[in-house]
């Protein structure tokens, strides 16, 4: 089975994958509409790696900070690799993401952090997972083919066996306890993974890490009670009939579990048939839709023009069409060179 990359990773962002498991196109059956919610307007925040938003705080990139101090900006999402938050095991960290909040909270916008576990284009060795994870053999290679790019490899933390499971679920109860309340949300990265099982030595299958991917959004909601608790879907390895994805809709939709994505692409054929599908049919379920745009997005074309997606074609889909209420931009956005209207 092949995953297929649809963009890559910016100096700005932290790479996140565009891969996608071609199915086949099922219509999402409607959710309950018993928890109706509704969709205000969409609030523009902007995307960026934890490093990238202290460059720019501490004044070494003052054109970001620039852009993050806009009055018409919300807030920020910063991409914080488990590593940053955990040293030796049970050993947290937490002044980066105090200092980051401080920034924020002074200038009266909000923080979303999204922990991340999956890194895309890197060696094992260089996995941002703390080390003790590394040497318990908790990290499983990735491949991502494309026939568009080079295949590039990576490394994801092993979430499918129990011990790192419970290792990343004792971390974010951590988390929570530090940070719920203040937090404006904290969600889970993409599901959508290929691991190399040629190389693997952790007894990754589809359905254990599909089963892991419930259990952390599961917990993730269990011990955020104020924070948005948010899980990331786009596409799940070995679910062409899309059963399991429509399960993690399920569960979001009883459990108040936000949903997002790390990728808007309106009307893009891969997307249109996976995760798209049920934003869009569970959209008035949700307690909150939250969409990210990142540098490769802003350069894709749109099938409907042929052209580069538009700010409006970006906000309008996202809001109408998924039912995005928060919505993550990168800051190489074309709108954002230019002042604010």
């Amino acid at each position: 089975m092949m995953m297929q990359r649809g963009a890559v990773g910016s100096v700005v962002l932290t790479a996140v994958a565009l891969t996608a498991t071609v199915g086949v196109a099922v219509a999402a059956p409607a959710p309950d509409k018993a928890a109706s919610v509704s969709h205000g307007k969409v609030t523009d925040n902007l995307y960026m790696s934890l490093g990238a938003f202290e460059d720019a705080t501490s004044g070494e990139d003052p054109k970001v900070k620039a852009v993050i101090d806009r009055t018409d900006i919300g807030g920020v999402q910063v991409v914080v690799p488990w590593k940053a938050l955990e040293g030796k095991k049970g050993e947290y960290k937490w002044s980066r993401l105090d200092n980051a909040l401080k920034y924020l909270q002074e200038r009266h916008k909000k923080l979303f952090v999204q922990v991340q576990d999956r890194f895309f284009d890197v060696a094992m060795k260089d996995a941002n997972v703390p080390q003790y994870v590394k040497d318990e053999g908790g990290v499983a290679p990735t491949v991502d083919e494309n026939p568009d790019n080079p295949t590039t490899h990576g490394a994801m933390a092993a979430q499918w066996n129990k011990e790192v499971r419970a290792d990343f679920q004792a971390m974010l109860k951590a988390m929570a306890e530090k940070f719920d309340g203040k937090l404006a949300g904290v969600n889970l990265p993409e599901t959508a993974v290929e691991v190399d099982t040629k190389k693997d030595q952790t007894k990754y299958t589809s359905k254990s890490y599909i089963d892991a991917e419930i259990d952390n959004m599961r917990y993730g909601k269990k011990v955020f009670t104020k924070t948005q608790f948010i899980q990331y879907i786009n596409f799940l390895p070995g679910d062409d009939d899309h059963k399991r994805m429509k399960e993690m809709f399920d569960l979001a939709r009883d459990k108040k579990i936000g949903i997002g994505g790390p990728d808007t692409l309106p009307d893009r054929k891969y997307q249109m048939e996976n995760s798209y599908k049920f934003l869009h049919e569970y959209k008035d379920a949700l307690p909150l839709v939250a969409m990210a745009v990142q540098e490769p997005d802003i350069n894709a074309k749109d099938p409907k023009t042929g052209k580069p997606y538009t700010r409006e074609r970006f906000t309008d889909f996202a809001h109408d069409y998924l039912g995005a209420r928060q919505m993550f931009w990168t800051t190489e956005a074309d709108w954002l060179q230019n002042p604010p209207a």
